[in-house]
């Protein structure tokens, strides 16, 4: 997660995404992998899901990797940048300093990341029902790192990577899939956007922090908010069966 989707993100060759001008019916559809080219049996459903705060713990691990360069990670707010602080500092870091320890997290860091309690079984279970795909707002050059975190730990799913807003994105995936899709993430304005540009997508909101539960914006009108693993494998499971 992070306070907004980082501008130094770069998307990945095959996934680049587009941004709404205005509103829903400004969409632009974006240009997707197809699914057989990732592996994937388009007459099976799919799944489509985050990785930080969804599989794994990415406030816990930048904290650690901020502490080893001397600053403190305050969970004060359900943001990113502005809870990096200098250590007895009272205002935080500014916000370009921030996003290069970001940038700097994806290149040298982001491999030390704990799993979500849960995650890789359900994936696994998941991936017997239908198909998986890993998307994520992740900077460029920290590609190859996520993919071996992934892999390291029972994650090996196709990996794509994403700028901005996730719908445009998960609705070019989602409509080749003949049958139902769901999506899962943190992020309320990723879900939102899931909403507005594929509504027929299952969508659900899990944060695998316990610190920033009771912090993460809801909309639980709209999306369903389930942030245990086994819970939420079971909601997934009905709504693309």
């Amino acid at each position: 997660m992070a306070d907004t989707p980082p501008p130094a993100a770069q998307p990945d060759a095959v996934a680049a995404s587009s941004t709404a001008a205005a509103g829903p019916a400004a969409l632009l559809r974006a240009r997707a992998p197809d699914l057989a080219g990732l592996g994937l049996d388009a007459a099976r459903p799919l799944v489509i899901v985050d990785v930080d705060e969804v599989l794994g713990h990415f406030m816990e691990g930048f904290g650690a990797f901020l502490a080893g360069r001397g600053l403190e990670f305050r969970v004060e707010r359900f943001a990113l940048f502005q809870n990096i602080y200098h250590p007895g500092a009272t205002e935080h870091l500014p916000i370009e300093e921030g996003r290069q320890h970001y940038d700097d997290f994806f290149r040298y860091g982001a491999g030390e990341m704990r799993v979500a309690e849960g995650a890789a079984d359900a994936l696994r279970r998941l991936s017997e029902q239908g198909g998986v795909v890993i998307l994520t707002n992740a900077p460029g050059q920290g590609r190859l790192a996520r993919a071996r975190w992934l892999g390291r730990h029972g994650l090996d799913y196709p990996l794509l990577l994403n700028s901005g807003p996730k719908g445009p994105l998960a609705a070019a995936l989602a409509e080749q899939a003949r049958g139902p899709a769901a999506f899962i993430d943190d992020l309320l304005p990723n879900l939102d956007s899931v909403a507005d540009a594929a509504p027929a997508v299952a969508r659900f909101q899990h944060v695998a922090d316990p610190r920033l539960r009771p912090l993460a914006p809801s909309s639980p009108s709209r999306h369903t908010r389930i942030d245990d693993w086994d819970a939420l494998r079971i909601a997934i499971a009905d709504s693309i069966s």
